[in-house]
């Protein structure tokens, strides 16, 4: 029986297909992430880190060397190479299937041939343009994320007419560009920005619309995981829940999103999440 009967079922050509939502395991290497900076900067404590979430129950562990909290400054290519290769091509070797973290195509690049399975870009191809025409030479899969300009200044970029038809505008404008740059269709994911460019209200009425968002015809990959709104969510007055706080929340919403037919949920918590995926399958299938 199809645990998504009813609903969209679409899956990325080039990677596993189990009858559930997928889950990756957010690891930063970087010492200015919003939840966790500093944590896994170092090569081995990373290493252990993401060989500990595959076996907490990650399909995937997403290697990422630049934060892209709100405010972040950029970090220079070398030195996110720096970062992210050494971790990469050590999980590789430890059989942990890897997705890089990245808006620049010479890091995709370079991630893919150390052994990366997939490319994460959260600027879905607007922070290089030479990110499109790498991916389709590199033939992997490539999740493409709604995005309006670099942490610095993007929630300064709020304004939508309708939020949820403007985010759905501007991905299909960024597929687009993706599928005439030369990338299978079949190995696009979008994402719908959460915390990118989105108020609180905004993040809400988005993850409310999934079912919209699924009539553009990929896989959906959802990452709310200790996000702002939902610390802004639980506050106690002025108070925002702290991030690492937050992961009864996030939960909460991997579980509803998986019952909506999201393909992949990103968290930083793996084992929980990687049990309410199955529930939400077992749940739809009767």
């Amino acid at each position: 029986m199809d645990p998504f009967a009813g609903r969209p079922r679409r899956w990325l050509d080039g990677l596993p297909q189990p009858p559930r939502c997928l889950v990756m395991g957010v690891l930063n290497v970087t010492p200015d992430s919003f939840s966790d900076g500093g944590r896994y900067a170092d090569v081995a404590a990373a290493v252990d880190h993401g060989v500990a979430l595959r076996e907490q129950g990650a399909d995937l562990v997403d290697v990422g060397g630049e934060s892209t909290r709100p405010g972040a400054p950029r970090v220079g290519e070398d030195e996110e190479h720096a970062r992210v290769l050494p971790v990469v091509r050590a999980l590789v070797g430890s059989s942990v299937p890897v997705s890089v973290d990245t808006m620049r195509a010479s890091t995709a690049a370079a991630a893919v041939a150390a052994g990366a399975v997939l490319v994460n870009d959260v600027s879905g191809g607007l922070a290089d343009p030479a990110m499109h025409h790498e991916v389709a030479q590199l033939g992997v899969p490539y999740v493409l994320m709604h995005w309006r300009g670099h942490s610095a200044t993007m929630q300064q970029r709020t304004a939508y007419d309708e939020v949820v038809t403007d985010v759905a505008t501007e991905l299909t404008r960024q597929r687009d560009a993706a599928v005439s740059a030369g990338i299978d269709p079949g190995r696009i994911a979008l994402d719908p920005g959460i915390g990118f460019a989105k108020n609180a209200a905004q993040n809400w009425t988005v993850l409310a619309a999934l079912d919209r968002l699924h009539e553009l015809g990929h896989p959906l990959l959802v990452a709310t995981s200790r996000k702002r709104f939902l610390g802004e969510l639980l506050a106690r007055g002025d108070d925002l829940r702290p991030p690492r706080e937050r992961d009864d929340a996030t939960l909460a919403t991997t579980a509803l999103a998986a019952a909506r037919g999201a393909w992949c949920v990103r968290v930083h918590t793996v084992g929980a999440s990687a049990d309410a995926v199955r529930v939400a399958a077992r749940w739809g299938a009767g």
